[in-house]
């Protein structure tokens, strides 16, 4: 996998999701003021926030000016200064949480507007990564292999190194899903019984780090749901510009999660790549986020200790006595 180059086309886009309000951390995550900041504005390594780790981790596949975001129209105050160098044409404001498939299907259709034969890496905010450079290389394999294969959707999955009934887990059907096996099945969040059983079958954990053209992507939203041609119709009808519009459908839209209503239904347009061990942690709990932040305390006892970020985030190690 290492010999695998950034992929070679100009249409590699990377798409950070980032609009979400992170409602299971509020225990940690409320201020002493009584103020709730999204997870993804909070700073687990004493410097950048989530977000901007999440932003850095984009440029490993795409250029500058093909990295985009989802954001929330009421989360300003925290992405606002992340994203001042950032074309404001790249920053999808979502008027409104409806789940990570509507906003996924947002974000696809403002690509699909510049670049309708996009490559698109779907990277959640809200993820811990130790060894980033790890990460980036299976990223770019993965970019690599939605070019070759433009009809299939990738997911990277992570070795599990423990029973953990709050991710979702991907079964590969049979191979070496190092190099990208089809799906036999996605669970999300199972028992402690099933996830011991989906891990005994090969299961890896659904690191919802997603990789395909966004033809593909947006045909299976498609077909699952009917909110993509409505939205499409509204982005074409009204232009980008038009909030209003936009919002007046959000109003109308279900909530609707890309993992659970998605990913789990249609296994079998997915393929799963595995991602070798780089101590990434998807921050969905009070639990995992201790765990991380009392590593990452660890580490910078060691003398790592950096300038806490800015103000306006919260620093997850303070919380955890780190």
């Amino acid at each position: 996998m290492n010999s695998i180059p950034i992929p070679d086309s100009e249409e590699t886009w990377a798409v950070v999701l980032a609009a979400g309000e992170g409602r299971r951390l509020r225990g940690l995550t409320t201020t002493a003021t009584g103020e709730t900041i999204p997870k993804q504005f909070c700073s687990i390594n004493r410097r950048e926030c989530l977000f901007e780790l999440a932003l850095e981790r984009a440029t490993a596949v795409a250029k500058p000016e093909q990295i985009c975001t989802i954001v929330a129209s009421q989360h300003r105050r925290w992405w606002q200064q992340p994203l001042k160098r950032m074309s404001p044409w790249n920053v999808v404001v979502q008027p409104a949480n409806r789940g990570t498939a509507i906003g996924t299907a947002l974000s696809l259709l403002h690509i699909e507007r510049i670049n309708p034969n996009a490559t698109v890496l779907l990277l959640p905010a809200d993820h811990f990564v130790r060894d980033e450079e790890i990460l980036a290389k299976s990223l770019r394999h993965a970019a690599r292999s939605a070019v070759i294969g433009p009809a299939t959707i990738y997911l990277l999955g992570a070795e599990p190194d423990s029973v953990d009934t709050e991710l979702g887990y991907i079964v590969p059907a049979c191979g070496n899903h190092s190099d990208g096996a089809d799906v036999r099945e996605s669970v999300e969040k199972p028992d402690d019984g099933l996830a011991q059983k989906l891990i005994s079958c090969g299961a890896l954990w659904n690191m919802f780090i997603v990789a395909g053209r966004v033809e593909a992507l947006l045909d299976l939203l498609d077909k699952a749901f009917n909110f993509v041609s409505l939205m499409r119709s509204v982005m074409q009808g009204s232009g980008a510009g038009d909030v209003g519009a936009m919002a007046r459908l959000y109003a109308e839209l279900p909530f609707v999660d890309f993992s659970r209503d998605l990913l789990s239904h249609y296994p079998g347009y997915l393929k799963v790549q595995s991602v070798p061990p780089c101590g990434w942690k998807d921050l969905g709990t009070p639990t995992q986020v201790m765990a991380t932040v009392r590593d990452a305390g660890r580490r910078f006892a060691l003398g790592q200790r950096e300038t806490p970020p800015t103000a306006m985030y919260l620093d997850l190690a303070g919380v955890a006595g780190a």
